[in-house]
């Protein structure tokens, strides 16, 4: 056993080594800026590269190269970073640019409160592109989260051929803990699939899956493109060819929906209530379930560690014995109108908060004893 103590953004960054990351650029900005920190200190004895960019866009850009060149990226970032982020995210997506994205989430709008947590940033991860094309999105309650997701990460990005997030947060990032590291058992890492027959086409894929893959600057011309394109890489206004590449970007994420659903779960058999949560108000609705259950009032809990795309049949599935669900996040209600579609025959209730201030067990304890909360 070998135990150390750090906080959430050093632990990301070293989750992002262990899975292969050898480079990273980034641009600081408060609550992220540990995760440059730690990539400056670690990547480059390890043979990585590690660029602190001039600004947001540029980190981006640098990562994109860096992808489109063979590496395996990381960038990190919060909130008005995202928002610069935007539209070369969308080129990853549609030109299958497989790199991680750690949204060090802090209290918005605009600049916000630099030094306050929140997690007000989940609908924009999903749809701060232009297209409406899926992502993967992952969320971490705590430190140990961190490094176990971020392997996870790469591993998405690399099989699917697109970016992946990791929706961290203020309190997450700069939050020391105990971990032991040694003790963790990742999975095995995924190797980029390259292409190996005689005749390259930089997007020809079965009609869910992410296509081979080629570096740039080798001897084979790889083409790259932001605009609509068939399987040979070239811009096309044909509508059967662009619906049928717009169809399998969606479902070679979709396909894989129950494979990429991670989460922690708390049953207790006697219970009549679900507590769904993410991130740090995971820590504190458990502790709220343990204070609950020394009254007499036991509650199950459901942490979801994977909120794009939805895990319908998980939430289905886990839902299925309670009669009254909760729903805690720290925003104004960002992920519970997706548990309502998918629920829809459930008493669903639900309380967000977004004023910089974490959500406590008392609180939580409030809410799941309100029975009007649920009518």
């Amino acid at each position: 056993m070998a135990i150390s103590f750090m906080d959430g953004n050093e632990a990301l960054a070293r989750g992002a080594i262990a899975a292969g990351c050898n480079f990273f650029a980034g641009y600081p900005i408060t609550p992220a800026t540990t995760i440059l920190n730690n990539m400056l200190k670690m990547l480059p004895p390890k043979g990585g590269i590690c660029v602190q960019a001039e600004d947001e866009i540029a980190s981006m850009g640098y990562c994109i190269g860096a992808a489109m060149a063979g590496k395996k990226a990381l960038t990190a970032t919060s909130g008005p970073g995202i928002s610069l982020y935007s539209e070369q995210i969308s080129f990853a997506i549609g030109s299958e640019i497989p790199l991680v994205i750690a949204d060090v989430q802090r209290l918005g709008p605009s600049t916000g409160s630099a030094t306050r947590g929140a997690d007000g940033d989940i609908q924009f991860l999903r749809w701060g592109n232009s297209g409406g094309v899926p992502v993967i999105v992952l969320v971490p309650a705590d430190a140990k989260d961190c490094y176990v997701l971020a392997f996870h990460a790469f591993n998405y990005a690399e099989e699917f051929r697109c970016p992946v997030f990791i929706a961290s947060n203020k309190e997450i990032g700069m939050t020391k803990q105990s971990i032991d590291l040694e003790s963790i058992t990742l999975p095995k890492i995924v190797a980029r699939n390259l292409f190996s027959e005689s005749t390259y086409l930089p997007f020809e894929a079965k009609p869910d899956a992410a296509p081979p893959f080629l570096p740039i600057g080798g001897k084979t011309i790889v083409r790259q493109t932001s605009s609509t394109h068939g399987p040979d890489g070239y811009l096309t206004i044909d509508p059967d060819v662009i619906a049928q590449n717009q169809a399998r970007l969606r479902k070679k994420i979709h396909k894989a929906r129950n494979r990429i659903t991670l989460f922690e779960e708390n049953i207790k058999e006697t219970s009549d209530t679900l507590v769904i949560s993410y991130g740090i108000t995971s820590r504190s609705v458990k502790n709220a379930a343990k204070r609950l259950e020394k009254k007499g009032k036991a509650v199950s809990t459901l942490n979801l560690k994977s909120l794009w795309p939805v895990p319908e049949d998980l939430l289905i599935k886990k839902a299925k014995p309670f009669t009254r669900i909760a729903v805690i996040e720290m925003n104004l209600g960002q992920y519970v109108k997706e548990i309502q579609r998918v629920l829809c025959d459930k008493k669903i209730g639900f309380y967000g908060q977004m004023n910089g201030q974490l959500i406590t067990p008392s609180k939580i304890m409030e809410v799941i004893e309100n029975e009007s909360l649920f009518k």
